[in-house]
């Protein structure tokens, strides 16, 4: 079925967010007394959602999970956009995209005011059709639910979507939504999580998302 629609994750697909997610855990942690990690250990800790990001920087000390989290969101969002912006080559590959006619849209694990925040930020308004993070009565990725729901008021089959995105999470996400699985190398996980997840198509530079995700129109 030929691809209409591509939902991207944000985090590590479109944009370096790490060094910004690092720093305000981290000052959630000390202010709380807890020991804080090096940026290279964020790599694995976020994907999941905030509250997964939280739970994996305080282990073993479960209790203080609510305070941190707490901490977390405050530090976060008085940073935005702190010194996140979107990886090189993804604004013009997007600009293509969109010329070449397919909906766009915006999937990610970030709670959705921040990714709202973001989105609205570093990419143009008329970019994404649909904008959308992590809301309470909302599964999160990797269920499906969401996605399915963002093919639906794009009028697409879900068939007829790309998925596109860095992690384990993502590439599960395409795979229960029956989307084609394209994961990007350039952002938080390896070539062979990806590819072990379910990942059809690897992309190893923003580039490089253009014709490749045009060429699965075919």
């Amino acid at each position: 079925m030929s691809i209409r629609c591509a939902i991207f994750d944000l985090d590590g697909t479109l944009v370096d967010s790490l060094h910004d997610i690092a720093a305000a855990m981290n000052d959630a942690l000390q202010i709380n007394g807890l020991p804080v990690h090096p940026r290279a250990a964020y790599l694995h800790f976020v994907g999941e959602g905030v509250d997964v990001l939280t739970s994996r920087a305080i282990a073993p000390h479960t209790e203080s999970f609510q305070v941190v989290l707490g901490s977390y969101r405050q530090a976060y969002a008085a940073r935005l956009p702190g010194r996140t912006q979107p990886f090189a080559g993804i604004v013009p590959a997007l600009d293509g995209l969109a010329t070449a006619g397919l909906a766009l849209a915006v999937l990610s694990n970030k709670p959705d005011a921040a990714t709202q925040t973001l989105v609205q930020q570093l990419f143009s308004p008329s970019t994404f059709a649909i904008i959308a993070g992590q809301k309470d009565q909302v599964p999160r990725k990797p269920d499906p639910t969401a996605a399915l729901a963002i093919a639906a008021q794009l009028q697409v089959a879900p068939g007829e979507c790309a998925f596109i995105g860095d992690t384990s999470t993502d590439m599960d996400t395409a795979v229960a939504a029956g989307m084609t699985a394209v994961g990007v190398t350039w952002g938080f996980r390896s070539r062979e999580e990806l590819r072990n997840h379910g990942a059809q198509l690897l992309i190893d530079e923003p580039s490089d998302l253009l014709p490749q995700l045009l060429a699965l129109r075919s």
